[in-house]
């Protein structure tokens, strides 16, 4: 039996790198993630065990904007340490105008669900959450399986 220590990286492919990295950067930094590479080719922060690479499309531009339900990734998320957290990255997606999906709010995907959804200049969605305790994962809530 294997385990994991989490997802490593994420790397995203977008249509115009300097679009991109004019929104990912604040983005990133604001989340205590630390610029790695900066090239017109490759973007990379790390921090929180994550990274988060962005790349220009092998097109070299969209040949059709992104569909989330299409093959491929449906959405990222950040897990935030607190509410407050969440509504801090919500304050950054308005104040980068991204597309704001949903608001802050609670959900009842897990216990104490809160999150917010928006989108990249791409139309990639990017989720925060928070979820106190260990969610599903907490010993009265049963075997921990989703």
């Amino acid at each position: 039996m294997a385990s994991i220590n989490g997802i490593a990286h994420i790397q995203l492919s977008v249509s115009d790198m300097e679009r991109s990295v004019r929104f990912y950067r604040p983005l990133l930094t604001s989340l205590e993630m630390v610029v790695l590479r900066d090239t017109p080719d490759y973007f990379y922060c790390i921090g929180g065990r994550t990274g988060i690479a962005i790349s220009p499309s092998r097109s070299g531009g969209a040949t059709r904007p992104f569909e989330q339900g299409q093959p491929g990734l449906h959405h990222f998320c950040f897990r935030a340490r607190s509410r407050e957290d969440v509504d801090a990255i919500y304050a950054m997606a308005l104040g980068l105008q991204a597309r704001i999906i949903r608001a802050p709010q609670e959900g009842a995907w897990a216990p104490g669900y809160y999150s917010v959804l928006f989108e990249d200049p791409d139309g990639i969605r990017i989720e925060a959450n928070y979820v106190p305790g260990k969610g599903h994962l907490e010993p009265s809530r049963g075997t921990g399986t989703l």
